[in-house]
């Protein structure tokens, strides 16, 4: 019995640079973990996992600095990992840890825009909002 030999080739997929279009996308969060960013200060990682997207845009990281910003800096990136435990259902209080596993596997919906960043085109997270009800905007 005589094998055919395996035949790879390229997709369209695999040849598009072009991001998913600004707009609501339902994510599940893959992983929450502290990280030090590159000037040494402690920031909380959230890796979401985007739905319906391309597999090589299909992470997107999100980053809430918790020391060595401004002032006005810190106070926003805490006010927005508020409003991402309310979304996914948690209510945080005051004095307790902020402790990322709480959000692991959580369902949601990311508003998901361009930012060019080291003169590459991402998608940066601005907004959540909770994964149900599902609506017609989700990836638009």
């Amino acid at each position: 019995m005589t094998t055919q030999p395996i035949s790879f080739s390229f997709s369209l997929e695999d040849l598009s640079d072009q991001l998913p279009a600004p707009g609501y996308y339902h994510s599940s969060i893959r992983s929450a973990r502290f990280r030090r960013s590159a000037n040494g200060n402690r920031m909380l990682q959230i890796l979401h996992s985007l739905d319906g997207v391309s597999p090589h845009h299909q992470l997107v990281a999100e980053y809430f600095v918790l020391e060595g910003a401004s002032p006005q800096g810190i106070r926003w990136a805490r006010w927005r990992l508020v409003q991402l435990y309310r979304v996914c259902g948690l209510e945080p209080q005051e004095g307790q840890p902020i402790d990322g596993n709480q959000l692991l596997e959580a369902r949601l919906q990311v508003r998901a825009e361009h930012q060019q960043l080291d003169g590459q085109m991402r998608l940066r997270i601005t907004g959540y909002r909770p994964a149900w009800p599902t609506d017609e905007s989700c990836g638009s």
